[in-house]
């Protein structure tokens, strides 16, 4: 599917945390970045769990935000913005994400070389984190040499690679085979709107799986590990 191709909207008011994502994005598309912030962490200390914030707001927050850049509805400086603030907001709950026990698992995430757009790449991250795996969180643009050089070094059970344009795509694949060729043996997962789109990019980029949210993340890359144990 091209860039281009229509794209229902991520934000459905009857879907959980539905309501809670459109007035956060009203907020952060009005320039309301406090107001906005404010939302989210007074959900949160009524009760909301950061894992639904982070998979009921965040992620169909930062898919719409897309979806509407690709649109031409908003303009760059408004996506930057709607990301910066995002961010910001993730940073504030950061502490709150180390409370649960340890799986002695370990990911590595990065968004592949010339891919500037990390939020995803980051919420993935993070969730993985309360889920009790020991994350090492690269960020975006990553080099090939030095994300094979990390993922060696921080001994990773799993790596999850992140593109949000179809563009990155072909990085995505050299990228796989960098790390195929001295690391054949750790899965490697892949994610970001055309994989979202396009599930089929999966296997033409040479990666073992995606997954359509961060929850389903979790099992699979569960799975994944798992049989690289069993096998």
């Amino acid at each position: 599917m091209s860039e281009s191709a229509e794209v229902d909207s991520y934000l459905r008011p009857e879907n959980p945390g539905g309501a809670l994502a459109k007035q956060y994005l009203d907020l952060l598309l009005r320039a309301k970045r406090r107001e906005a912030s404010e939302l989210v962490l007074g959900a949160v200390e009524a009760g909301t769990s950061i894992k639904d914030v982070y998979l009921q707001v965040f992620q169909p927050v930062q898919y719409e935000v897309g979806r509407l850049w690709q649109r031409n509805e908003i303009s760059v400086a408004q996506e930057h913005f709607c990301t910066a603030a995002t961010q910001m907001v993730m940073s504030q709950l950061y502490p709150k994400l180390f409370t649960g026990s340890r799986s002695g698992h370990h990911l590595v995430t990065a968004c592949v070389s010339g891919d500037l757009h990390e939020v995803g790449a980051r919420i993935l991250t993070d969730f993985f984190e309360m889920e009790g795996w020991d994350t090492y969180y690269v960020g975006a643009n990553t080099p090939e040499q030095s994300l094979v050089g990390t993922i060696f070094d921080q001994e990773a059970d799993l790596v999850a690679l992140s593109a949000t344009m179809i563009v990155n795509v072909p990085a995505v694949a050299s990228a796989i085979e960098a790390i195929r060729a001295e690391l054949p043996e750790v899965p490697i997962m892949v994610g970001g709107f055309p994989f979202l789109q396009n599930a089929d990019l999966v296997r033409e980029v040479g990666g073992d799986a995606t997954a359509v949210d961060a929850a389903e993340a979790i099992r699979i890359g569960r799975e994944l590990v798992e049989a690289r144990a069993s096998g």
